[in-house]
């Protein structure tokens, strides 16, 4: 069977016990009101407790009067009262919500929310005509639920209106947080309540309990707390420290005043790090290159420095390395003590493997709140440092076979022995070499020449086609123009040839160059490649069996192969004595 009074008669079913004072006779209850299903609060006092007494049953009294006249969210409405056979009760609106009085862990963020949502309940109370001075805050008679929404109940104590209090009310209150005037029956004030709620914000910061908070008041009525609080700014400090000023003029004038100081305080003395990136992306264009990446740190705390210290985090692959002191990543500054510090961080990809990605973790250690934030920083190194050398085989092929077909058609039309053919044609071709590497030479005799042609040939297929076509115009021309006439169009083709060979030598000799040739090696491929062209010719007029057309195409030929060849085997050989190397290297 319950314990708990029976308060069905009244509409009331309660639930449990919230707390109590046996002494004084004060118990309070949650209940149900069972008219409309909703929890309630019921304030209960009993004249037959031995330490009860009239002034407690003029509390309740003064409670009701009070909270009649209130219609405010932080404070818990009145609802109804009624007297029981033993004493009387008082029905309050439930705010689920614990007091102060329980312990819980706030940061000092929340506690200057906490402060704000009190002083807006102040004013209020203070904006009321006359004026509601509370007189009894402190922890106990402060709700906080778990969205932070305060709530001040217990307005026992309250006094409408300021002035003199008489001596029988000198106990009303709790010593502690009842402020000079009001313990020593004095002047009232807007800025009563102001006391008492900065002893409760310094209880709540220094984590003293209602019991003790007599330990932080010495023999002049000061507060000493700021050495509890050391990481707390110095203009909140201030502001708490006016609160509880034992004199009251030195105080806030009242609720608003206070409010409006404490707006825009930073609570926390302690620096805060916004980094301008999180994470870091290096790509090196070339092996070996130093690639340097700048990144942001502020301090938005006033009244605060941001001091710093950078660190690679360990990792496997890594040398063993002191935190200042890194193998490939290093920090310029490595410590700062700035708000607004520019730090640069190298990476030195000469000790890394080529076309490989790198992920490491840096450490930022602060003296901020959070003591360590890890930013991510991913390194690309570029290729193997070896040049690929290729040759321009497609040029190369159109420039032999145009003295291939050049050859092998002048010695299918001239009447004359093919090696006489060969050689004149390698007079054109060697002509030709010597206008793409010297310049200017051949052209130059071409144009003192009477029959030398006044217009260039066009490049590309357009000039090979046009040179093909013109040697059919002379196949037809031997027939029927005169021997002097044939041999003054044979000197123009050739001239339309040797002017197109070169056009053509001078392309594929820079084209060589840019692969990273020198002149030399692009002149000897440039000799060979039309040496064999023409040797090919001749050998396709003489036959296989000839030995001076065997011995050209192979004297030719074979070193044209080697020069070819060298290029990509060389690389090969680089790239495998680089890979060898890289086993000193730093792995990913």
């Amino acid at each position: 069977m319950s314990n708990f009074p029976d308060f069905f008669s009244h509409g009331y079913q309660v639930i449990r016990e919230l707390g109590h004072n046996y002494t004084g006779g004060r118990i309070t209850y949650l209940a149900t009101d069972t008219r409309i299903q909703q929890p309630v609060v019921i304030k209960q006092f009993q004249f037959a407790k031995s330490a009860s007494n009239w002034s407690g049953f003029k509390a309740y009294q003064r409670e009701i009067q009070v909270l009649q006249g209130l219609n405010y969210p932080g404070i818990p409405c009145y609802l109804d009262s009624f007297e029981t056979g033993d004493g009387f009760c008082m029905v309050q609106e439930y705010k689920d919500a614990q007091s102060l009085a329980v312990p819980r862990s706030f940061c000092p963020d929340e506690i200057k929310q906490i402060a704000i949502s009190l002083l807006e309940i102040l004013v209020y109370l203070q904006n009321r005509i006359p004026p509601v001075i509370h007189r009894d805050i402190k922890p106990e008679n402060i709700l906080v639920d778990k969205e932070l929404n305060v709530y001040l109940v217990d307005f026992g104590f309250a006094r409408i209106g300021a002035g003199e209090i008489t001596m029988s009310s000198v106990a009303l209150g709790t010593l502690g947080f009842m402020p000079p005037e009001q313990l020593y029956n004095r002047q009232l004030t807007e800025a009563t309540d102001l006391y008492s709620l900065g002893m409760t914000l310094i209880g709540l910061l220094t984590g003293t309990k209602s019991t003790a908070i007599d330990t932080l008041i010495d023999e002049d009525n000061r507060i000493n707390f700021k050495r509890l609080v050391p990481k707390l700014s110095l203009r909140f400090v201030d502001w708490l420290e006016k609160l509880v000023q034992p004199n009251p003029k030195n105080r806030y004038a009242n609720a608003a005043a206070a409010l409006e100081a404490l707006q825009p305080i930073y609570v926390n003395r302690i620096p805060e790090v916004q980094l301008s990136q999180s994470r870091l992306e290096f790509k090196a264009s070339k092996l070996g290159k130093r690639v340097t990446q700048t990144i942001t740190v502020n301090n938005p705390i006033p009244e605060t420095v941001l001091e710093g210290k950078w660190e690679v985090a360990p990792h496997p692959s890594d040398p063993p390395h002191m935190p200042d002191d890194h193998a490939w990543i290093k920090f310029a500054p490595a410590r700062f003590a700035s708000n607004c510090a520019e730090c640069r961080i190298t990476v030195d990809t000469s000790k890394l493997m080529a076309a490989t990605s790198y992920e490491r973790q840096i450490l930022l250690h602060t003296n901020s709140a959070t003591e360590t934030y890890s930013l991510t920083i991913q390194v690309q190194t570029d290729g193997i440092p070896i040049a690929t050398r290729k040759l321009p085989y497609l040029s190369l092929a159109l420039l032999g076979g145009i003295c291939f077909s050049s050859v092998w058609l002048v010695s299918q039309i001239w009447l004359l022995p093919p090696e006489f053919s060969a050689v004149l044609m390698l007079i054109v071709f060697g002509g030709a070499l010597l206008e793409a590497v010297f310049g200017g030479v051949v052209e130059n005799l071409w144009k003192h020449f009477p029959f030398a042609p006044k217009l260039e040939p066009p490049p590309g297929l357009g000039g090979i086609i046009l040179c093909l076509v013109l040697w059919q115009v002379i196949l037809f021309s031997v027939v029927i123009i005169v021997c002097f006439y044939v041999v003054c169009l044979i000197f123009y083709a050739l001239a339309w040839v040797g002017a197109y060979l070169v056009y053509t030598a001078k392309k594929i000799q820079a084209e060589i160059k840019n692969k990273g040739f020198s002149k030399v090696a692009s002149i000897a491929i440039l000799i060979l490649t039309i040496g064999l062209g023409s040797s090919l010719g001749v050998g396709m007029k003489l036959g296989a069996s000839n030995l001076f057309a065997l011995a050209a195409v192979l004297g030719t030929g074979l070193p044209l192969a080697g020069m070819m060849l060298y290029p990509p085997l060389q690389r090969r050989r680089l790239i495998a004595q680089y890979r060898k190397s890289e086993q000193h290297l730093i792995k990913p």
